[in-house]
């Protein structure tokens, strides 16, 4: 959690598709729990004929309201309202990309959560390929962009046709108090298009801070209080 006072937070872990909450009990002791579990999707013309998420990154929102994932194998972003945090509930989700797209040659035979494969991501016209991978968030938590590059030997393997056309950025908007998350398809950065070659876009940062590098200090929140 952003807020020093709570001894408390989440976990994300990748090839389980899991979120653990942790937080200090009385006692001092260590608790914690599986809060949150992606299911595997059944499938056919992949590696393997089951499909997990993949969560590969992370991050709260600067209040602490919203819990935010990237699902870099099926292809969605996701967002939750973690105000109770041992039951988060799932306020916002879009797919851009990912694995399962209607067209890419992977059929999903089951799936518990989907009624259909999600179309391939177009915008203006031009397909683009990869998954959600790493997300930052606006510090008025309106604005949460995403790029589409994990490793490059994964990239290779899992979107080989990212190799050729590049990563990109793009924004998606927040609805803050409700919950929702859609593309804001006036934003667009094409790594493709880059001068030396197509290149693959990881690490997001702004350049007065984020809410993955910003922290409130208890030090000053006390002396505030004392004021």
């Amino acid at each position: 959690m952003h807020d020093p006072i709570r001894a408390e937070g989440f976990v994300g872990c990748a090839l389980s598709s899991t979120v653990f909450y942790f937080h200090q009990l009385e006692s001092g002791d260590w608790e914690a729990k599986k809060v949150i579990e992606v299911p595997g999707k059944k499938v056919s013309g992949w590696a393997l004929p089951g499909m997990p998420g993949l969560i590969t990154d992370i991050l709260l929102s600067l209040d602490d309201k919203y819990l935010y994932f990237s699902n870099w194998l099926h292809g969605d972003i996701r967002q939750y309202d973690v105000t109770d945090p041992l039951n988060p509930k799932l306020v916002g989700q879009i797919f851009l990309g990912g694995s399962i797209c209607k067209g890419d040659g992977v059929t999903v035979t089951e799936d518990t959560e989907l009624k259909e494969q999600p179309e391939p991501l177009m915008i203006n016209g031009k397909r683009f390929y990869g998954a959600p991978q790493m997300i930052q968030l606006s510090l008025d938590g309106k604005r949460l962009y995403m790029t589409t590059s994990l490793f490059s030997p994964w990239d290779q393997q899992f979107y080989p046709k990212m190799m050729n056309h590049g990563s990109i950025m793009l924004q998606i908007d927040v609805d803050r108090e409700n919950g929702g998350l859609t593309l804001n398809k006036d934003f667009l950065v094409d790594f493709g298009l880059e001068p030396d070659g197509p290149c693959l876009a990881h690490e997001m940062r702004y350049p007065g801070g984020d809410c993955t590098s910003d922290i409130w200090l208890k030090e000053v929140i006390d002396k505030t209080s004392k004021l």
